[in-house]
């Protein structure tokens, strides 16, 4: 009898040993199943998400009728694309809105639009300068360099209001490199400006010129920068074969 029970203690104790040294290997092998389906699918979610917003988006340009307005359907297709990728790459958080700035287009027309994505609703529409040393009524020249007093191209993310010289105005950063990242350094932000006004249009044929900056009208200046400010894109157009190239946003 006591050998008899001694062998079941044994059995039983040796069935735990054994249980406990294959508990942790098991769970560690459920978890990293866990993990990898995790893993697996998170950018399928992502890609999906990504492709429902650009499909939502490229319909916006039709329901609100943005060729009637002048925009041009290529100004407003590269701005959707280099917006997702520049979420998805951690450059710009606020993806609901986007400005676009469409220098194919003559300066005495309304060329700045801002479009609010998630309620799909066009927020302003109006005139916007550009730099003195890129053309007169059509901005042709593009440059990145300090004192050029030109217009850059590209992709920005809206950043914080100041005061300055000109006003209640808005940093900018330049998201392409070579292309428009010195606009910290050139000092190029949105700021209003008595010289874009349908006046000059009236008398010259096109509205006045900054020396680089995205100038709009003075009595639109806080209502536009207090909707666009910290974060959001804003995207700088034109039909320049040398930026089309140059630019990985859209290239990538």
């Amino acid at each position: 009898m006591k050998s008899m029970s001694f062998r079941k203690v044994y059995l039983f104790f040796s069935s735990l040993l054994i249980f406990m040294i294959h508990l942790p290997v098991t769970f560690a092998k459920s978890k990293s199943s866990e993990e990898k389906n995790l893993l697996l699918k998170t950018p399928v979610v992502n890609e999906n998400s990504n492709t429902s917003f650009a499909s939502s988006a490229a319909m916006i340009y039709d329901s609100l009728k943005l060729n009637m307005l002048g925009l041009s359907q290529k100004a407003y297709q590269y701005a959707i694309e280099g917006l997702v990728k520049l979420k998805e790459q951690g450059k710009v958080f606020n993806d609901d809105l986007i400005s676009i700035v469409d220098f194919s287009k003559s300066s005495a027309q309304k060329r700045l639009y801002v479009i609010d994505l998630e309620h799909q609703r066009l927020l302003f529409n109006t005139y916007v300068a550009h730099g003195q040393n890129s053309g007169k009524e059509f901005a042709n020249r593009f440059s990145n360099a300090p004192e050029s007093f030109q217009s850059s191209l590209g992709f920005y993310e809206t950043s914080e209001t100041y005061q300055g010289k000109n006003g209640y105005s808005m940093h900018l950063t330049g998201l392409e490199k070579g292309i428009n990242d010195k606009a910290d350094q050139r000092a190029i932000v949105m700021h209003g400006a008595p010289y874009v006004s349908e006046s000059l249009i009236r008398s010259q044929g096109y509205i006045g010129r900054s020396w680089g900056c995205p100038a709009v009208p003075e009595k639109l200046t806080r209502p536009i920068i207090d909707k666009i400010k910290n974060g959001t894109c804003l995207f700088i157009f034109s039909e320049n074969k040398n930026y089309l190239r140059r630019s990985k946003i859209l290239n990538s």
